[in-house]
């Protein structure tokens, strides 16, 4: 048998309140309707400037001072919906006017005046991004948060074996939290597939492509065979010209070390050959997406032995204004035969820093090693 839980109030104590003249009435009416919440925070925010107004003007601006209602007219702005915040604004105004009635303009100044006013031009542009997002409060910061820790948590690759490595670096202009570089990747017993993808631009401008795409793909990845014509397939459908998107899908057999990349004009893949030292540029190329209604893809494939490794990246770690890609590559991977001997999983963000350096643009590097 459930047990129902105990009451907030006591059945005395409730029995007496409900005869309280007009409390029934009054608690109804707090609680009723979906906007009850911005009802009452109005109420109480236009009650305590019109309470700061008449305390200013009749008891002390000292210790009521007209500055107080900078801070009732930004809370209004954080939390009350657009409409509201209006007649919050009409109170605040009275307010004001009956301090310089009663005590004369010189006592508001000019100061205050405009300070007063450019908080009320702020608050009424956060209540609009608010009302035009559909949300309330501080939620839509909280909900950007969330996705950015939900981005973040798909950017980390999937648990490897002992026997195996793997480094996921991020870095997005401007110290961003939002970037159009993004990875997803997926694990199934031996099978390892990974995917670095760049979205046109930079920064917050390609960050909210970059997360509906990062959904989409991936869902993809693991559930198709042919991983960029699906990705390339979905693009095409899309309407409207929003840039292109590059991607770049390996699949890896963790058992054999057996692998096999597919570009779509995707930097290319390089590769450590423990044996020799040196790294090895693949042959994978194709078309970006969404161009062309059927990609076709000239793979490259290979085996990943003892001390090789693979380094996937972003076009952010080679392209610079005036300097040729080509170049770029060259210097990436000297930085590589520099940097990544003293250690692969400390090396990777410290060649990110050194390629990254003097250009402010979204930089992504994967590295993939069998110890």
């Amino acid at each position: 048998m459930s047990s129902r839980p105990a009451p907030l109030i006591p059945p005395r104590v409730r029995a007496v309140l409900v005869r309280v003249p007009f409390l029934v009435s009054a608690v109804r009416f707090v609680r009723r309707g979906p906007l009850a919440r911005d009802r009452n925070l109005l109420i109480t925010l236009a009650a305590l400037a019109l309470v700061i107004g008449f305390l200013a003007a009749k008891v002390s601006t000292e210790w009521f001072s007209p500055s107080l209602l900078i801070l009732v007219t930004l809370l209004g702005g954080l939390q009350l919906r657009l409409a509201s915040l209006v007649k919050l604004l009409v109170a605040v105004g009275a307010a004001l006017g009956y301090i310089a009635i009663t005590l004369g303009l010189g006592r508001i100044g000019l100061g205050l005046t405009v300070t007063i006013g450019f908080t009320t031009v702020l608050a009424v542009l956060m209540a609009r991004t608010r009302g035009k997002l559909g949300v309330q409060g501080l939620r839509g910061d909280a909900m950007l948060l969330e996705l950015r820790d939900r981005l973040k948590s798909q950017g980390e690759l999937p648990p490897l074996p002992k026997d195996w490595g793997g480094k996921v670096v991020l870095k997005q202009a401007g110290g961003s939290s939002f970037g159009g570089d993004f990875l997803v990747s997926m694990r199934d017993g031996d099978s390892v597939e990974i995917a670095l993808v760049d979205v046109s631009g930079k920064g917050v401008d390609a960050g909210t492509r970059a997360l509906l795409l990062s959904g989409t793909f991936g869902g993809l990845l693991g559930s198709v065979d042919d991983f960029l014509p699906a990705c390339n397939a979905y693009l095409h459908r899309q309407r409207g010209d929003e840039g292109f998107v590059t991607a770049v899908h390996v699949r890896l057999d963790l058992a054999t070390g057996d692998y096999t990349i597919t570009s779509a004009g995707h930097p290319p893949v390089v590769k450590l050959d423990a044996g020799t030292g040196n790294w090895q540029v693949a042959s994978a190329k194709g078309v970006v997406l969404g161009v062309v209604p059927d990609l076709h893809c000239e793979p490259d494939s290979g085996t990943l032995r003892k001390g090789d490794a693979l380094l996937l990246y972003t076009d952010g770690l080679i392209e610079q204004p005036g300097r040729d890609i080509d170049a770029g590559l060259d210097r990436l991977l000297g930085e590589a035969e520099r940097l990544l001997p003293s250690g692969f999983r400390d090396g990777a963000r410290a060649l990110v820093n050194a390629m990254s350096s003097g250009h402010n643009d979204d930089c992504a590097l994967v590295l993939i090693w069998r110890p």
